[in-house]
């Protein structure tokens, strides 16, 4: 198979969905940071900070499938990270929505047994999508940004399972640089 190289439409030249998408790339980052560092303030049962989670989470949604869409049409990267990136963004909204629970007295549901367990393997695929969305931007040639995603993306369930709110927090300020850049650099994007 060939692959030919495309540039990235000037940001002048963007469609609505492409804003959109681009967009993410600051927007999702930035938001979990303040998530994050609203739980390390006030403690993991925080609704505003689970709140925050739930919209970054969807934000990221965004970027797996902006960041897929730089890949060429038939990559097997392409496919593992709308696949893996949604079922992640899912188990993360589902964490969100957990602390909101746990904030008005309930039982942390990824304690329950049963079908509550369905929230941690989802929650996994999150750092896993973040892992794949970093060798992508190492292929498509953001080699410096695709590392720090890449170790984001395998330091967060260690941050996020151990409740490290350090680390939670310095992994989202790498995910602000690694991703937040592409918006005034994107990398070029795959044609297949």
């Amino acid at each position: 198979m060939t692959t030919s190289i495309a540039t990235v439409p000037s940001t002048t030249h963007l469609t609505l969905e492409q804003r959109l998408l681009y967009a993410s790339l600051l927007v999702a980052p930035v938001t979990y940071l303040a998530a994050d560092t609203m739980f390390a303030a006030r403690g993991w049962e925080d609704a505003t900070a689970g709140v925050l989670q739930v919209l970054a989470s969807i934000a990221y949604g965004f970027v797996f499938l902006c960041v897929a869409g730089w890949l060429a049409p038939a990559a097997r990267l392409r496919a593992a990270i709308v696949v893996v990136g949604l079922i992640g963004m899912a188990g993360a909204v589902a964490y969100g929505f957990d602390t909101i629970h746990m904030s008005l007295g309930d039982t942390q549901l990824v304690d329950q047994p049963g079908a509550a367990n369905l929230i941690k393997p989802l929650g996994l695929f999150f750092p896993l999508a973040l892992a794949l969305v970093g060798a992508a931007l190492v292929r498509l040639g953001a080699r410096w940004q695709g590392w720090i995603v890449l170790v984001a993306g395998l330091a967060w369930p260690v941050g996020h399972i151990g409740n490290l709110a350090p680390l939670c927090v310095g992994v989202n300020v790498l995910l602000v640089l690694g991703l937040g850049t592409l918006l005034w650099q994107p990398p070029i994007a795959e044609r297949g």
